[in-house]
């Protein structure tokens, strides 16, 4: 800072600083004095100070001037810890977006005689002060300056064509990227964004911007109809996810979306949102070593841009376009806790029985269809209600673990979670008494309120240990959504007419065919039964004899999968959410029974039920190896 520049700062001649700071300030009055004093103290005048010796010693000191520190503590970290493993101290300064800030800081570093400066202008005005350090002979480096001063720079665009790519190898074409406008991070993304859909041959488009700062962004988005959204800062997907569940769409479901991740924000386990770290310490780290270099040895100086190897955490907030999966179901249904208890014989009026073993499994048909589908390779919606008690966590955390979305599912504070007590002896058969508690809550309002579940799903699995008007209502919305039913009519007596014109696929046991249709003695008499009533498409399970099947083409038997029963409670379960599993995947009607009938085998031959839920990789390992032409 010159003493004219002084001069022009507190409105005086340079005279009259020359007198005020050499003492001679006699005839000034005290308010200039003051005036002037306040700005040479703030811009670290020295007379005489514009001329640095270049034969004085190093002063083992670098300074950094940083746009605004506090977004950048872990740049600075980095840069610290090059410096002192070299032995050097750091002098840092923020000058927190303001020019007028950023020059006194500029004379202080010039004052201090540091050895080098790292450098992040506050926007284009400010390089012009460069003059002060190059005056001086002070080497310094630029920081991400604006785009036509060379400076070092992490490689922004790269990362945002690394999370386009990964949107478009996921098959999304329609996408957007959410920006957040006058920053220059979300300048280089786009740079990026836009690369990348050239050279995909995707024709960019102005509304594939999305302002975060637009009200209206999110009602943009669904009128575009974009699939997949690139957010250039983590704060902005995190406001986009809650708007996203406010707004009943649901991520990677509905929508996928991946970010760049600041790292100095911890780790989130929720939301899960698939994000490139910004390697700020690497980065700070690598340029203070290099000003270091050049201090010491005269090494180039040459502004290039930081790479590293770019990855994304974890690939949760990613799926393939809802239009091309076509694997989602919703699920209807009690929701448990079974308490197995493994017996040598049923309870009886008046004896003792002694328990062998006891375990606590999360259950109910409904959770029990909807973990089936989910491990099968299936989005598993599941709608129910809980207790507001401790079973309650056990309920979510297992649906968390088994990737079932659970926004369906409500606690009621008026009912406890249903509970089943399973006596199960060595042969497999088992009896059940259930406490359903909150179970019977879930009313047709519970249902309505979560209709969008049903848009986009194939099948709707509904059993009826839930209330009489919330099957109904399941079954209703099911049908506005043009989703095919399959009920299981579990401790059910009779069928209401309406609800049977509700029914595609109808899946009673043995015991409750009979129970529904007193009037047939036979297998085949009841499936008749029940093909009559309108119901297309009627599959009595037959446990360890297999299932018969009656459709207006064919009526045939299924033998059952060669599996030795350990524990019958699920295979039902398991039976169901694998016929909708692979119905889904497109296979027969008969392929879909055969696979769900390993899929019963699997779930018998083990204790429990979830437990014993078998996953997809291994069903199909296994077909492929006792019957390698069915799949």
């Amino acid at each position: 800072m010159t003493i004219k520049e002084i001069a022009q700062l507190a409105g005086v001649s340079t005279s009259t600083v020359s007198k005020i700071v050499n003492n001679k300030a006699d005839n000034i009055n005290g308010e200039t004095i003051n005036r002037v004093l306040q700005i040479v103290k703030e811009y670290n005048y020295t007379p005489y100070g514009t001329i640095k010796s270049t034969q004085q010693s190093r002063s083992f000191l670098l300074g950094v001037l940083l746009r605004s520190a506090t977004q950048t503590n872990r740049l600075v970290n980095g840069i610290m810890q090059a410096a002192q493993e070299a032995g050097y101290s750091i002098l840092l300064y923020d000058s927190l977006g303001d020019i007028e800030s950023e020059l006194k800081h500029i004379t202080s570093l010039c004052h201090h005689n540091v050895d080098g400066i790292i450098w992040e202008p506050v926007n284009q005005e400010s390089c012009p002060n460069s003059r002060y350090f190059t005056e001086r002979n002070i080497p310094f480096l630029y920081v991400n300056a604006p785009e036509n001063v060379p400076s070092f720079h992490i490689e922004f665009s790269q990362m945002g064509y690394l999370l386009t790519e990964k949107l478009l190898a996921c098959q999304h074409t329609n996408i957007a990227c959410l920006i957040k406008p006058g920053s220059m991070r979300s300048e280089q993304v786009q740079k990026g964004f836009r690369q990348c859909l050239f050279d995909h041959q995707i024709a960019f488009q102005d509304s594939m911007l999305l302002s975060i700062y637009d009200n209206n962004y999110y009602a943009k988005m669904n009128i575009q109809g974009f699939t997949g959204i690139v957010s250039t800062h983590f704060a902005s997907a995190l406001k986009f996810y809650e708007t996203s569940i406010n707004q009943h769409y649901y991520i990677p479901s509905d929508l996928s979306l991946v970010s760049l991740k600041d790292d100095v924000r911890e780790d989130m386990s929720f939301p899960s949102i698939s994000s490139i770290r910004i390697p700020y310490y690497e980065f700070g780290y690598q340029i203070c070593t290099d000003l270091i270099s050049h201090c010491e040895s005269g090494t180039d100086l040459s502004p290039c841009g930081f790479v590293t190897n770019w990855q994304l955490d974890h690939e949760e907030s990613l799926n393939q376009p809802l239009s091309l999966r076509n694997n989602k179901l919703v699920v209807a249904g009690s929701i448990n806790t079974d308490v197995v208890l493994n017996v040598d014989e049923l309870p009886q009026t008046g004896k003792t029985l002694f328990i062998n073993s006891a375990s606590t499994f999360l259950g109910g048909k409904g959770a029990n269809q909807a973990i089936g589908a989910a491990r099968l390779g299936t989005e598993a919606f599941l709608i129910g209600k809980v207790g507001n008690d401790l079973d309650s966590t056990l309920v979510y955390d297992t649906l968390q673990k088994e990737h079932v979305m659970s926004q369906g599912v409500r606690r009621d504070p008026k009912n406890a979670t249903g509970k089943a007590y399973m006596h199960v002896l060595s042969n497999a058969e088992s009896t059940i008494t259930v406490l359903p508690g909150a179970n019977l809550a879930l009313t047709p309002e519970d249902i309505f309120k979560h209709q969008y579940l049903f848009e986009g799903c194939g099948y709707c699995l509904l059993s009826t240990e839930i209330s009489d008007d919330a099957v109904l209502a399941t079954a209703k919305a099911a049908k506005k959504n043009d989703v095919k039913v399959i009920l299981k009519p579990a401790a059910s007596k009779y069928l209401p007419r309406e609800l049977q014109d509700l029914i595609d696929i109808f899946v009673p046991n043995r015991k409750e065919a009979s129970l529904l249709c007193p009037s047939e003695g036979t297998i085949e008499g009841q499936a008749d039964y029940f093909y009559s009533l309108g119901i297309p498409v009627v599959i009595i399970t037959l446990g360890h004899h297999g299932c018969y099947l009656k459709t207006e083409q064919q009526a045939k038997y299924f033998p059952a999968a060669d599996f030795v029963s350990v524990d019958s409670t699920g295979g039902a379960d398991a039976f169901i959410a694998a016929l909708a599993a692979y119905l889904l995947k497109g296979y027969s009607l008969e392929t879909s029974i055969q696979v769900a009938g390993y899929a019963a085998g699997f779930c018998v031959s083990r204790q429990g039920v979830t437990p014993a839920l078998i996953d997809a990789a291994s069903l199909e390992n296994h077909i492929h190896t006792v019957q390698p032409d069915l799949l």
